[in-house]
């Protein structure tokens, strides 16, 4: 079992920063990739990135060259790192785990999910 809770979001102007962290449970969170997504009102919820058990780091389109993920297993903690931010990055960010997942983009990918944590870019 694998508990998530993500913490870092806020309010911020387009063109700042926010860092996202998500902190796990659990003995073997170097055994899981972990993934972030995110949901905006009225749409469906979509992959940001993930970075596998092994350090593969995936990317949607949308975010690359503006947001980095990374890990530290010691913490068991994964991070976001959104720079250059948009008002159409605005939603509720959730990041997820899966054991031994090479499904990054994909929610069936992942076993367990967090809460999210609310974006907020204004104009």
């Amino acid at each position: 079992q694998v508990q998530l809770v993500e913490s870092g979001g806020g309010l911020v102007q387009a063109g700042g920063s926010l860092r996202l962290s998500c902190a796990a449970s659990g003995r073997t969170f170097s055994s899981y990739t972990m993934g972030w997504f995110r949901q905006a009102p009225g749409k469906e919820r979509e992959f940001v990135a993930a970075i596998s058990w092994d350090g593969v780091t995936v990317y949607a389109d949308s975010v690359k060259g503006r947001f980095t993920i990374s890990r530290d297993n010691a913490k068991k903690t994964v991070y976001l790192q959104m720079n250059s931010l948009k008002p159409e990055d605005t939603a509720v960010y959730s990041c997820a785990a899966g054991y031994y997942s090479r499904s990054y983009d994909r929610e069936n990918g992942y076993n367990y999910w967090g809460q999210g944590t609310q974006v907020t870019v204004s104009s």
